[in-house]
This record gives structure tokens, C-alpha cells and sequence, in this order.
């Protein structure tokens, strides 16, 4: 839930999806539709995918994984996160690399290169690996994580308090708050949508997504208005901005009606909402009607 996603909004999911699925059996065992209902709103739904095909795995198994190299194997498993649980979980010597460990290392290094290059961020990984205590692999990968979290921050590094700062090339040359060098993103790609909200007799039309529209499979949707040219549109009612990667998203929502219900398209309560897997973009309208 941690990757591409924020602690404070990922706490919330965190406990409600424990409660429902405590077990890796008990998530093994549950439909996707379920899986995707308590993901909701986290967006990236491929990991809840994941995560349940590891789960399912895993009870193949007959129990988590011990090494390196079948941690790795588990889908939706990479690097980092293996060499995070194998290290810390079971003691084998392995460097976790995260975003925190990349800006510590290339501080450290002064990296010229630009940190989201494939070949520097492989450069920083085998320095990391060669920095590794192999006694002590657990604590080590933590201790670097939490020195990037606390102590190398991005734009004021606390150098005074850093352990490393005696022999750390960016320091010792006045440099750290210009690395580690990063280009920059393309601007994002802006793209008006408007969704429509058709209701009748405490129903809301919707669409779910089928199997060949992925990401987002099996999650259900307000119409578009490109979708539906024969519905009757009678004025916008809400408006946000939904951004994913580098697509900016702005939206409109607008009331309308429509003789008959479309091929393809579902009537379903209102108050059923919270047991299907809506797509965040619908959530958000929905939020902003505050329904």
C-alpha cells in the first residue's frame, strides 16, 4: 500500500483491510471484488491484484517465503521491497533501496548523474550493497532509510547531525542541497472529462469495466458524456481536478437524464456504493455531490 502512496493516507486502508482480511489465507480465499471494494481509493489497483495472486501463492507455499530469491518471486514483489522483508525478516544480506536511501547514497557519493536514470539509480544500489554490513543487514537497511527520513531531507539535509557527514563527498564539498540532481518531469498532459450523474428512484446509472480495460478491470464507473450522446444533459453540479502519472485529469460533473437504460450500463441503489469497487475517479464525484 506504501508504494506511490502517502503513510498518512495509506493508515486508514491499512487497518480496514487487516480487519477483513487478517490472514494471508483469509485474503487467499476472498473474491477480487472484494479485494478491490477495500482498495478503493488508493488508487494503482494493480497492487491489490497483486497482492492477492501473492497471498494465493503464498498459501500454495504453505507459508511466507525465507530467501531473497523467492520474495522476489511473489507478484507484485521487487527489489526493494524482497531485499527489505529478507533482510530485516530473515537476516540475509541484502540492500533495501528506496527513495530516501538514493538521496542519502547520492549525497554520499555526489552523484553527478540524474537519480531517476535507471543506470545511476543501478550505480547507487551496488554501492548500497557494497556498503551493507552483512552482519547486521536488518538494521543496517532501516538505519539508512530512517537517516534519508529524518536526517538527509530533500531540500534542508541536517548535516550537523549527520553520522556520515565526515565522509560524505557532497558535504565536504558544499554541494548537498544541490544533490542529488534530478531532471525535470515533462508537464503533465491535461485532459477535460465530464461524468454524468443519472439518477432514477434512488438508483445511479453505472458501468463496470470489463476484463480487457485494464488497469481498472472490474471496477465500476459513472458514464461519460461521450459515452452516452443521447443522454440529457441539465447543467454541471460539480468540479475536480484527478491526476495519474503524468495525466491531469479535470472534471465535470453534470446531471442528466436518459429515456432507457443503454446496453452495458447497470441501475444500482445508492446506498449499495460502499460494497462495490468504484473506480476513484466516480468516488470523487460522488464525494463532491456528498452522496
Amino acid at each position: 500500500m506504501l508504494q506511490q502512496t502517502r503513510v498518512a493516507a495509506v493508515i486508514p486502508f491499512y487497518e480496514r483491510f487487516l480487519k477483513r482480511f487478517p490472514t494471508a489465507a483469509a485474503l487467499a480465499k476472498a473474491p477480487e471484488s472484494d479485494v478491490l471494494t477495500l482498495w478503493a481509493g488508493l488508487g494503482y489497483y494493480s497492487r491489490a491484484r497483486n497482492l492477492h495472486k501473492a497471498a494465493r501463492r503464498i498459501v500454495e507455499l504453505g507459508g511466507f517465503p525465507s530467501s531473497f530469491e523467492q520474495i522476489r518471486q511473489l507478484p507484485g514483489v521487487g527489489d526493494y521491497t524482497a531485499a527489505a522483508v529478507s533482510s530485516i525478516a530473515f537476516d540475509q544480506p541484502h540492500a533495501a533501496v528506496d527513495g530516501n536511501v538514493l538521496r542519502v547514497l547520492s549525497r554520499f557519493t555526489a552523484e553527478p548523474g540524474d537519480i531517476g536514470a535507471t543506470a545511476v539509480r543501478r550505480r547507487l544500489a551496488e554501492t548500497a550493497n557494497q556498503l551493507l554490513d552483512p552482519k547486521r543487514p536488518g538494521e543496517f537497511n532501516q538505519a539508512l532509510m530512517e537517516l534519508g527520513a529524518l536526517i538527509c531531507l530533500p531540500r534542508e539535509p541536517q548535516c550537523g547531525a549527520c553520522p556520515l557527514s565526515a565522509d560524505c563527498r557532497a558535504f565536504s564539498q558544499g554541494r548537498q542541497r544541490e544533490l542529488p540532481i534530478k531532471l525535470r518531469k515533462p508537464s503533465p498532459v491535461i485532459t477535460k472529462r465530464t461524468l454524468l450523474l443519472i439518477r432514477r428512484g434512488g438508483r445511479i446509472l453505472l458501468r463496470r469495466r470489463g476484463p480487457e480495460e485494464s488497469p481498472m478491470a472490474g471496477f465500476w464507473e459513472l458514464p461519460e458524456a461521450a459515452q452516452l450522446p443521447q443522454a440529457e444533459l441539465r447543467g454541471e453540479i460539480a468540479s475536480f481536478r484527478h491526476t495519474i502519472m503524468q495525466h491531469l485529469y479535470e472534471v465535470e460533473v453534470a446531471e442528466a437524464r436518459i429515456r432507457s437504460k443503454p446496453r452495458g450500463y447497470v441501475w444500482l441503489m445508492e446506498d449499495d456504493l460502499d460494497e462495490i469497487p468504484l473506480s476513484t475517479m466516480a468516488r470523487k464525484a460522488l464525494r463532491a455531490l456528498e452522496l
